[in-house]
């Protein structure tokens, strides 16, 4: 394409020069005119040239071939990418629900040692205050012999382990220093009747019912399961009635006591079908029957919140279809 322009441009000059040769004794003007139409020629053959230098749609036609030959490549590779972003989203999914059941487990562990270690705290509280009455009783007495007669095992007086008589060792207190909090709440919960009521008899029934969730707020689950069924015993027809045995179920939930919670909440779903905490009772009935090996009946429990309590909070009925997909309960649902 140069080679053609540049011999367009050599004719021209030649012409100009021939022409130049011929008319020297001509105007200057008619020169300058001559060169102007010369020039213009030339622009506009020049313009020729290049639009005719690049053939698009050839250039089209090879692009859109190797396009068609890519693109299959290129399908593939996305697809197989695709794939593997898949299965990156599900290995972290997976790993987010182990750790959030250990952080469960964890928290569980740590409600425990709270609730042991203020068992523990109390029991020396009262060792220390036994001693400490003991000393100054002995100190003020004026016979002491016979005031240590009439201290004896069993009375009303503080006493630690080592004074307790073979009779008040029948429960078993002895071995339960060392045990464990599910131990220790399994003693409480078969003696409780017979010890002092925990509620204050010269407060209103709701305050009672918070007076029994405090217990809750600090940790204290072996007495929130005391004041709680104290609570309902005294007061089985009440409107809180139906959340205080919720909230007694859930002090053995805490603990790992599934046995014991699964009765509880049993009990709560019986007399209390229609309670505010009655969605949320079948639900946790359903999970403790599940951890407890019944997952049979326990599948059925979950599955049927939604259907028996179709107007429950939105959190309940996600958290049941959560549970339900934990423990594979669709495929168990007929």
């Amino acid at each position: 394409m140069r080679k053609i322009i540049k011999t367009i441009t050599l004719k021209v000059f030649i012409i100009f020069n021939f022409f130049f040769i011929n008319f020297s004794i001509a105007d200057n003007h008619n020169i300058y005119e001559t060169l102007e139409i010369i020039k213009n020629d030339l622009k506009t053959l020049e313009r020729a040239v290049y639009s005719g230098s690049i053939d698009t749609q050839k250039t089209s036609n090879i692009v859109a071939s190797e396009l068609d030959q890519n693109s299959e490549d290129v399908l593939t590779r996305h697809l197989l990418k695709l794939a593997e972003v898949e299965n990156q989203f599900r290995e972290l999914t997976n790993k987010f629900e182990e750790i959030n059941f250990k952080l469960d487990k964890l928290s569980t562990r740590l409600s425990k040692i709270q609730a042991d270690n203020q068992i523990r705290f109390q029991d020396i509280e009262n060792n220390i205050s036994s001693v400490n009455d003991s000393n100054s009783e002995n100190q003020l007495s004026l016979k002491p012999k016979v005031d240590e007669k009439k201290i004896l095992p069993g009375s009303s007086q503080p006493q630690d382990l080592g004074t307790v008589s073979y009779k008040d060792t029948e429960t078993n207190e002895t071995s339960q220093q060392i045990q464990s909090v599910e131990t220790t709440a399994s003693i409480v919960t078969e003696t409780f009747q017979s010890e002092e009521k925990i509620l204050p008899s010269n407060l209103s029934t709701n305050e009672q019912y918070e007076f029994a969730t405090s217990f809750l707020k600090v940790g204290d689950y072996s007495t929130a399961e005391r004041a709680f069924r104290e609570f309902v015993i005294s007061n089985p027809d009440h409107e809180l009635a139906g959340s205080a045995q919720y909230w007694y179920a859930e002090t053995f939930r805490i603990r790992q006591l599934y046995t014991d919670a699964a009765s509880a909440y049993l009990e709560g779903y019986q007399k209390y079908p229609k309670g505010k905490k009655a969605p949320i009772n079948l639900l946790k009935l359903g999970v403790s029957m599940v951890q407890i090996g019944e997952k049979d009946q326990g599948c059925k429990m979950i599955n049927g919140v939604e259907l028996q309590y179709p107007n429950a909070n939105q959190s309940v009925i996600q958290k049941a279809k959560y549970e339900s997909k934990k423990f594979e309960c669709i495929k168990q649902d007929s």
